[in-house]
């Protein structure tokens, strides 16, 4: 019984007071070409090593660019970064950068259902870093922009500091490091540290145990200025959507428009599933906008279709065929800008549509185009709002416009305004809050229509419709039928009502009091502008409100 309890203390002293003497392999010992990030052991090795060392794709996806995009159709691989896009194909290595020929030393390749990517290109668009060691095959993968701090063992070369699975000291010991080892310090815990080796191995080593060195940070791919950078920084835009449909509109009609600084004609139009353009675009327009120091950002749509969206946004083929199509149309015009209004799309579709954009905003980028989106207020809706992933757009494009209209919208089974003041900051801040769209990004569209409402009762219930009409088409039934609007403080705009032929007419006003009250919040957020729609449908004091954005 004595000679237990003097065992039992020896191993309660051994394993709970004294340092832990006993080593410890680590988990990835054996592991081919283990592949580290910030230390951490990722779930995929690499293959081949220096020049033609490959990272797989999973592993790039999780910690170098979760947008890095592979289509199975074509086995297709597609990179974007704000000023690149590069497509490469696994087996090729003939590959597109901003839909040029390129060459790679070494294709992509698939080995055992897993795609391997060559380092050439992610140095080049993303800036990685690769450490690679001779003797363990342990890759230390480090991104762009990461600031490492260096250090190194304390003592000589035949010290042992050791190199714990854990902060305590009764940990087992992964290594043992001589003194002046090399170390990359990942995390700060206490009075330890967590570093790694050259070697791939990482663990706790005591703070008294290391010499600080330098800090060394991962350099950023440069990027020049985009457009909206060197063209609108800290300029509001003033834009004034054009509605063209049968008749091109008279050019003259932008004499009018005071104070606006940008037209958005919407001239294109994808017209089936390979992603061909119509284009209704006028040269003479273009020219008159010029002249009145306009730019002008010609908008594009998907023909509201769902099906001919689905289609045209499939693959990095149809999609490329529009942008191609699109970028072409621009430069034939003179445009200045595109936006991008696609409405009734599938949500299955959204990360497509997103996929479209970050592809379009390279090339639009290298011949000096905004890229602008138009998207919809958050709500539930299948066709109209969940497939926009408002985040990602914010990231990808030059501008987010935010159509904040139609809360009450034509079909809807209650009369009510168009755009309430409340209702459309709400959209805003959501956008701002819940998608982190920096507010100079972010344009608040308004409406120059409103609806006029008729409610009559039919079989014992109230039947609702409307029709939607011009800020002048109000303004003469206000003065016809000689009728005196109130002022609606719960919406911040004039309300009236009145009987026609037995039903009940309702109109929530757009005017100048409604739209100062949105110039106001655009303000007060700070956003990048505001947009109306559409200017058929405005008057000249819309204009003389909207060109308050500006001062």
């Amino acid at each position: 019984m004595g000679l237990c309890l003097i065992i039992a203390g020896a191993y309660l002293t051994v394993t709970e007071i004294l340092p832990n003497p006993l080593h410890e392999k680590p988990d990835w010992h054996g592991m081919d070409k283990p592949i580290f990030v910030e230390g951490e052991l990722q779930a995929e090795p690499a293959e081949g090593t220096g020049e033609q060392l490959m990272l797989p794709l999973t592993v790039l996806q999780k910690v170098v660019d979760p947008t890095i995009r592979y289509e199975s159709g074509t086995r297709s691989i597609i990179m974007t970064t704000p000023v690149r896009v590069m497509r490469l194909q696994t087996g090729q290595k003939k590959a597109q950068l901003n839909n040029k020929p390129v060459e790679l030393r070494f294709a992509p390749e698939e080995k055992d259902g897993v795609l391997y990517m060559p380092i050439q290109p992610l140095k080049e668009l993303y800036g990685v870093n690769i450490h690679q060691d001779a003797a363990t095959g342990a890759v230390i993968l480090m991104k762009a922009g990461d600031t490492i701090q260096m250090g190194a063992a304390k003592g000589q070369s035949d010290d042992k500091v050791k190199l714990r699975k854990d902060d305590s000291i009764h940990s087992p010991i992964l290594a043992d490091m001589r003194g002046g080892t090399a170390l990359r310090i990942w995390n700060s815990e206490g009075s330890w540290y967590f570093a790694q080796m050259d070697n791939g191995y990482s663990g706790y080593v005591r703070k008294d145990e290391v010499t600080l060195g330098d800090e060394k940070t991962v350099d950023i791919p440069s990027q020049p200025p985009t457009r909206a950078e060197r063209s609108w920084k800290g300029k509001p835009v003033n834009l004034a959507w054009e509605a063209v449909y049968q008749n091109k509109p008279d050019p003259a009609v932008l004499d009018k428009l005071d104070g606006v600084n940008v037209v958005s004609p919407t001239w294109f139009s994808i017209i089936d599933g390979k992603g061909n353009v119509r284009s209704t675009a006028d040269m003479a327009y273009v020219n008159k906008a010029h002249a009145r120091k306009m730019e002008v950002w010609g908008l594009i749509n998907n023909s509201f279709d769902a099906d001919i969206t689905t289609n045209a946004m499939a693959t990095y083929e149809t999609r490329l065929n529009t942008i191609i199509q699109l970028l072409e149309l621009a430069q034939m015009y003179q445009l200045d800008g595109i936006n991008i209004d696609f409405e009734n799309v599938k949500t299955k579709d959204g990360p497509n549509i997103t996929q479209f954009v970050r592809e379009l905003k390279p090339l639009a980028q290298d011949k000096g185009l905004i890229l602008s989106v138009d998207v919809t207020p958050k709500s539930s809706s299948e066709l109209w709002s969940k497939f926009l992933d408002r985040s990602a757009l914010g990231e990808a494009a030059d501008f987010i416009v935010l159509m904040a209209y139609d809360e009450h919208w034509a079909s809807s089974p209650e009369a009510g305004s168009v755009s309430s003041l409340p209702w459309a900051e709400a959209a805003a801040r959501k956008i701002l809050d819940e998608d982190g769209v920096p507010p100079q990004k972010l344009i608040l569209a308004v409406p120059l229509y409103t609806r006029i409402w008729s409610e009559e009762a039919k079989n014992g219930k109230v039947e609702v419709s409307s029709k939607a009409v011009g800020m002048k088409t109000v303004k003469d039934i206000l003065a016809e039928k000689k009728l005196k609007p109130k002022y609606l403080e719960d919406v911040k705009q004039h309300y009236v009502e009145y009987k026609e032929d037995g039903v009940l007419k309702k109109i929530w006003i757009e005017d100048a009091v409604s739209l100062q009250a949105r110039v106001d919040l655009a303000k007060s957020l700070k956003l990048g502008g505001v947009a109306a729609w559409t200017r058929s449908f405005g008057t000249e004091d819309a204009w003389k409100v909207l060109k308050g954005i500006q001062r």
